[in-house]
């Protein structure tokens, strides 16, 4: 299952010598095949223009990919998606309720999507997954990372990302990004959202390897950031001696 992206109106340049505006250095290319990498970070971080720029780059280069959202993907998942988004009239979300919900919208996925498209050797890349429970739900809501952690085991059944790339930006900054029209996660104000960055930079600071959670710095001009994906990705599959687990 893959959803239809359109070209951003940005170039992007890098200072590859392989790579010109929206395009992926091809020994790269070639490392992302039969991968599951997620995009990730705080609201307002900037991961939505860079997940697009990304997915117009590996479909122009006519790499198989599948592209998927969290929560949704599947039609479960999107209903668990609007009970998830949408606000609530008379009463608050417990937030281990919202958690099993995120949880539920993933085991669906990950059976009827993800693990397949691996299977078929795709690239498969994922709008969130369980890192931003971690931060939402754990971080910022208070559910011990123990409890996620064992939920998380048994909705993925063993699909676990290669990489999550973390957006990063301060907290300003990804609120001048937002929308004003805000869904209910969105909606929760500035505490809540630094405790949820927090959460992501914690995720970071628990891979010193660099191996499953890598930092991309966001605060910059979006070709800027797009040269910081490059970057991560390529000291991540490139420059590690590494098996595909998926293949």
């Amino acid at each position: 299952m893959s959803a239809t992206t359109t070209q951003p109106t940005h170039d992007i340049v890098t200072e590859h010598a392989t790579t010109t505006p929206s395009e992926l250095p091809p020994a790269l290319l070639s490392a992302l095949k039969g991968r599951f990498i997620v995009f990730d970070g705080p609201d307002g971080s900037g991961k939505s223009t860079q997940l697009h720029t990304f997915l117009t780059a590996v479909r122009n280069a006519k790499l198989p990919v599948t592209e998927v959202r969290e929560p949704g993907g599947t039609e479960t998942g999107e209903r668990i998606r609007a009970t998830l988004l949408d606000h609530l009239d008379r009463e608050t979300m417990n937030p281990r309720c919202e958690m099993l919900l995120y949880m539920a919208s993933r085991a669906q996925l990950c059976a009827q999507v993800i693990r397949p498209a691996l299977d078929q050797g795709h690239l498969v890349v994922a709008d969130r997954f369980v890192s931003s429970t971690f931060a939402y739900q754990g971080a910022a809501a208070g559910i011990p990372y123990a409890e996620i952690k064992a939920a998380a085991e048994i909705a993925m059944q063993g699909t676990e990302p290669d990489t999550t790339l973390i957006f990063d930006v301060d907290q300003k900054t990804a609120a001048s990004r937002l929308s004003p029209l805000l869904d209910r996660m969105e909606a929760k104000g500035a505490a809540f959202h630094a405790k949820v960055r927090q959460g992501y930079l914690d995720l970071i600071d628990s891979d010193p390897n660099q191996q499953r959670y890598l930092r991309v710095d966001a605060t910059g001009e979006p070709s800027a950031v797009f040269e910081n994906i490059i970057d991560v990705l390529t000291r991540r599959f490139l420059n590690h001696d590494e098996t595909n687990p998926h293949r």
